[in-house]
């Protein structure tokens, strides 16, 4: 009876953080098709979730294992710790794709924990330069994931980066995904999107539509 070795490649999706974010990102990421590994301080809750949810291509693990990716998604806000925890590993994310989803709220959503003359994204490559950081889902609230389409029509994401193979390799990750990506320029765009996401939120609070709401740029 021959010894049998059983190769299971890498995930092309690391996503760190069980939140409501990294969560769902996750499972969108998995059902278009992609190897996602749902990575948490806690690996025994990643896999419960892992196991609840049910998805192919979806695999639970630490910290450590997504940092295994190709591309790497922290789900992590900032005022909790992202900055800490990406200096722990920064060395683990050279020359990786690195997508940033954050907003640095304060904790109760009412102001930035950063100054106007930069952003979250900008910040976060400043402490991992050797990652090609992308800047994307800035503008999308947790709800929309649950029901993505707007009277049948896919919202938009903006996109946000300086390198573009990096941006090109986050596109092709996120094919068949039900969003409408648009290439927003330079990583220093990230400020404008940051902050008009705090405005966006603050309508849809007095609108009564948060936190369902999206862009869609008409013209």
């Amino acid at each position: 009876m021959s010894n049998q070795i059983f190769f299971r490649p890498p995930p092309e999706i690391g996503v760190l953080g069980t939140g409501r974010m990294g969560v769902r990102l996750a499972s969108m990421y998995a059902k278009a098709g992609r190897r996602v590994l749902l990575g948490s301080r806690d690996p025994a809750r990643a896999g419960e979730i892992v196991h609840d949810l049910a998805i192919p291509g979806l695999s639970a693990g630490s910290y450590e294992e997504a940092l295994e990716a190709e591309a790497v998604l922290p789900a992590v806000f900032i005022r909790d710790g992202l900055f800490e925890l990406l200096d722990r590993y920064a060395s683990r994310l050279d020359n990786k794709l690195l997508i940033d989803i954050s907003n640095p709220f304060n904790e109760d959503y009412s102001d930035f924990i950063t100054p106007w003359d930069t952003s979250g994204a900008e910040e976060l490559q400043k402490r991992v330069p050797n990652a090609h950081v992308v800047g994307a889902f800035k503008n999308v609230f947790w709800a929309v994931f649950d029901d993505p389409l707007f009277v049948g029509t896919p919202s938009d994401v903006l996109v946000v980066g300086d390198n573009a193979p990096a941006k090109q390799q986050f596109f092709a990750l996120s094919e068949d995904t039900p969003f409408r990506y648009l290439d927003a320029g330079a990583l220093i765009n990230a400020r404008a999107i940051e902050r008009m996401t705090m405005i966006t939120g603050a309508l849809g609070r007095s609108l009564g539509s948060y936190p369902r709401m999206n862009w869609r740029l008409l013209g």
